[in-house]
């Protein structure tokens, strides 16, 4: 299967939805560079994510679109966006311009069953936060994405049809 087109996927989704662990899965797959955004702001503003939402969210969400906007410059690369990056409509338009969107749908009480909340700043408040912004977030997932995986059921059959979607993408 020859997959010429340089065009990103974009993974997109409610914190804890599993953007990271499949976006590197995906990658490998499809044998392209993976790059969590997360990890990509720390290492570009020096600074941990918890530093950066220590100073406030605003500085954060900059960073964020700092970092969207040197993404959307490459080509051919898998992405897991942070799941608040729909809350600017910037971050968006700059991914868009480059990649297409797929949202990783997982429901708030999967999330809440199975992540450490603990150890995500917005999600530090209790499992109360993850339907919280859930609530807030879904509209603007659905209409962010171009496509929706739903993220239920066995690891291996979601990455499945994650791969099978991306690879239908390239070969337009």
């Amino acid at each position: 299967m020859d997959m010429n087109n340089e065009q990103n996927i974009v993974i997109i989704g409610m914190p804890g939805s599993g953007k990271t662990t499949f976006g590197r899965r995906l990658a490998q797959c499809l044998d392209r560079e993976f790059v969590d955004v997360d990890g990509y702001i720390e290492e570009m503003e020096g600074r941990t994510i918890a530093e950066l939402f220590a100073v406030s969210e605003d500085c954060f969400r900059q960073a964020e679109i700092r970092a969207s906007e040197k993404l959307a410059a490459r080509k051919g690369i898998v992405v897991a966006t942070g799941g608040g990056v729909v809350k600017r409509s910037e971050n968006i338009d700059l991914l868009k311009q480059s990649g297409i969107l797929i949202f990783l749908d997982r429901s708030p009480d999967d999330i809440v069953t199975d992540v450490d909340v603990s150890k995500r700043p917005l999600l530090a408040a209790g499992p109360q936060k993850v339907y919280e912004l859930y609530r807030e977030r879904i509209a603007l997932y659905h209409h962010a994405g171009d496509y929706r995986i739903i993220n239920k059921g066995a690891v291996e059959d979601v990455l499945q049809a994650l791969t099978l979607l991306a690879q239908k993408i390239l070969q337009r």
